[in-house]
């Protein structure tokens, strides 16, 4: 460089852009293989893939039938699980009420059911047993259609959550508060169905479908059929959360959970931002509670009361409520075990399950998803450990030699 013409200054500006210090190690080309920067965005849609096939491949070529109804069953939780790490997860709502919209798609569909078992103009047998010469009520007759059946299973849910949901966070209900009073209606329709035995059946609840539209029950083609719509509906619904969480309302929603107040200042109303999250918890709800009917064969006010709605938190908060795939197992988790030791052991489960939830509540907050996080960063650790020495020694070695 000629000094002459561009002065010492435009020297100085050149050496600026030399390192201050050489690289130290050895020095390696581009690598030509994945760019797992780009690769990262997708994991979770292969994860998606992968748990799809075990679902949809693996399980029904490998297990039993009576494993398959359990899987079934822990599809349909699962299923429930993913709108409330929605929900609370990323929006900061714990929902404790969630058996309200599992009971609205489960009573729904087992009304159907029920009347397609009675068959074109007959009563539900419960009814005949309480008085014979009754007619159906009225509310009864339009689930006899299957397309109404479907219809309310999705419709209900939606209309119930948005005149909830706008009427407490429009109030700016949150906390504790919007959790009791959402365990408070779980706990209220659990009782009104109790108390309506000619009309619903009451504490015993419906059962005794034999066909599911048009397909009989019994058969196991038909269960494998069933489970197979259960599983197929959790995968579409672990995709529809992880669209809506790198989507601009993903990103809304967690700024909401984390600081409320400045997204209302930035223009953005949190109370609909809110009841978008809550209302498609809510259809995930009923769409498990509709599939869990066909599957387990009887529907009764315990699987909807605030007993059953903490049973869904425990595996929420077991697996993590923050991650996509956390809360699915660890509700399959809490359904094995419940399967297994609550049959075997129904007076410790439940002391094994407050135990576990304690423990996680204490050590893991966010869930055993959190694991690989802190691994992760354990790793990082260690690693940024092992060559801080390195790179402090380099300035010291270029001193000596110079």
């Amino acid at each position: 460089m000629d000094d002459r013409k561009h002065g010492p200054s435009a020297r100085l500006r050149a050496r600026r852009d030399l390192p201050a210090v050489p690289p130290t190690g050895l020095v390696h080309r581009p690598n030509q293989g994945i760019d797992m920067t780009k690769l990262k965005p997708w994991l979770p849609l292969i994860g998606i893939g992968v748990f799809a096939v075990l679902l949809l491949v693996v399980a029904p070529a490998v297990l039993s039938m009576h494993w398959i109804n359990n899987l079934g069953k822990y599809c349909c939780w699962a299923i429930v699980a993913v709108g409330i790490g929605l929900a609370w997860g990323r929006g900061g709502m714990l929902v404790l009420g969630q058996g309200v919209f599992f009971g609205l798609g489960a009573y729904t569909m087992a009304m159907h059911l029920t009347l397609e078992t009675a068959g074109p103009g007959s009563l539900p047998v419960f009814m005949i047993l309480y008085d014979p010469s009754a007619p159906l009520p009225a509310f009864w007759e339009p689930f006899r259609s299957d397309a109404f059946t479907l219809v309310a299973i999705v419709l209900l849910p939606v209309i119930v959550a948005s005149i909830l949901g706008y009427a407490l966070f429009k109030r700016r209900v949150k906390g504790a508060y919007f959790a009791i009073l959402t365990q408070a209606l779980a706990v209220a329709l659990a009782v009104l169905i109790s108390s309506t035995i000619r009309e619903t059946g009451g504490d015993t609840g419906l059962s005794d479908f034999k066909y599911f539209f048009g397909f009989v029950l019994d058969d196991d083609a038909n269960k494998i059929m069933v489970f197979m719509i259960a599983a197929a509906l959790l995968i579409v619904c672990l995709l529809v959360v992880w669209q809506l969480g790198r989507s601009r309302f993903g990103e809304l929603l967690i700024a909401t959970r984390d600081a409320e107040e400045r997204v209302r200042f930035l223009g953005y109303d949190p109370a609909n931002i809110k009841l978008v999250a809550f209302v498609v918890a809510a259809v995930m709800a009923s769409i498990a509670g509709a599939m869990f009917v066909p599957i387990v064969g009887i529907i009764t006010p315990a699987e909807i009361g605030a007993s059953a709605s903490i049973l869904m938190i425990a595996g929420v908060a077991l697996g993590g409520r923050a991650s996509l795939f956390g809360p699915a197992l660890g509700a399959m988790a809490i359904g094995w075990g419940q399967s297994s030791l609550g049959s075997s052991w129904p007076s410790g489960w439940i002391y094994i399950l407050g135990l576990v939830f304690i423990l996680v509540t204490l050590f893991l907050p966010m869930g055993l998803s959190s694991l690989s996080g802190r691994a992760k960063s354990l790793v990082w650790r260690s690693r940024t450990a092992a060559t801080a020495p390195a790179a402090a020694s380099a300035p010291v070695l270029e001193e000596v030699k110079k």
